[in-house]
Formats: C-alpha cells, sequence, structure tokens
C-alpha cells in the first residue's frame, strides 16, 4: 500500500462511520419522531373524517332533494265567475294566491313544487 492510497481509506471509511452514526437516533430524538408521527396520523385521520361527512352531507342533501330540479308543469286553476286575482306571493314552498271574489277576499295556497291546492282561507264581513 502506498501513503497516497491510505489517507484515501481513511476519509471513505470515516465517512461510512460519520453516516452510520447520523442514522442512529438519540432517544429524546426517536420520541420527538414517534410523536411527530402521532400527530401526523392524528391529524391525517382529521381531514379523512371531515372530507367523508362534507361528502356525506352533499349525497344526503342530493338524494333527499327529490328531484326539485325546476319542471314546467301546465295547471290551469279555476276560478268562479267575477274574481280577480288581487296578489300573489311566495311562502316557503308554498304560492298564495290573494283573490277578490264579489267583494269577499280568499286565500288560496298551492304546493310550489307540484302546484296542488293545499289550502283555502275565506274572509267574509260580518253582518
Amino acid at each position: 500500500m502506498t501513503d497516497t492510497e491510505f489517507p484515501k481509506q481513511t476519509q471513505e471509511h470515516t465517512k461510512a462511520q460519520t453516516q452510520a452514526q447520523s442514522k442512529e437516533l438519540t432517544k429524546e430524538q426517536a420520541a420527538l419522531l414517534a410523536r411527530v408521527r402521532r400527530m401526523m396520523m392524528i391529524a391525517g385521520l382529521t381531514t379523512a373524517i371531515a372530507v367523508g361527512a362534507v361528502l356525506i352531507v352533499i349525497g344526503y342533501r342530493l338524494f333527499r332533494s327529490q328531484g326539485s330540479v325546476a319542471t314546467t308543469a301546465d295547471v290551469t286553476a279555476v276560478l268562479p265567475k267575477g274574481a280577480r286575482v288581487v296578489g300573489t306571493a311566495v311562502a316557503g314552498d308554498q304560492l298564495v294566491v290573494t283573490l277578490d271574489i264579489g267583494g269577499a277576499t280568499e286565500i288560496r295556497t298551492f304546493d310550489a313544487r307540484t302546484l296542488k291546492a293545499v289550502g283555502r282561507l275565506k274572509f267574509a264581513n260580518e253582518p
């Protein structure tokens, strides 16, 4: 072995020892690494649960809506002779129509989705 080769081998051996020593963790480092891994697991599980909850809510609302997509329906409401529409309004899921029938006021309500009659309220003057 020549003198020029010996220092080169020693340097490589020293580098290998340094790398091996740096791979070994102290007890404090191992505990810190375990804590970080545990916190990452908790954060990942929390995120997965939150995303799952959002997807469940979206699916629930889609299936619960019962096809509330706007559909057109041709419905003809028959009014008594001489009746006139005084006003209309929307209250929640109901369509409210105010009628004047021969001087008496009547309010009719219809389901906004199906346009079926839901109720009728008549107002009359006391004699």
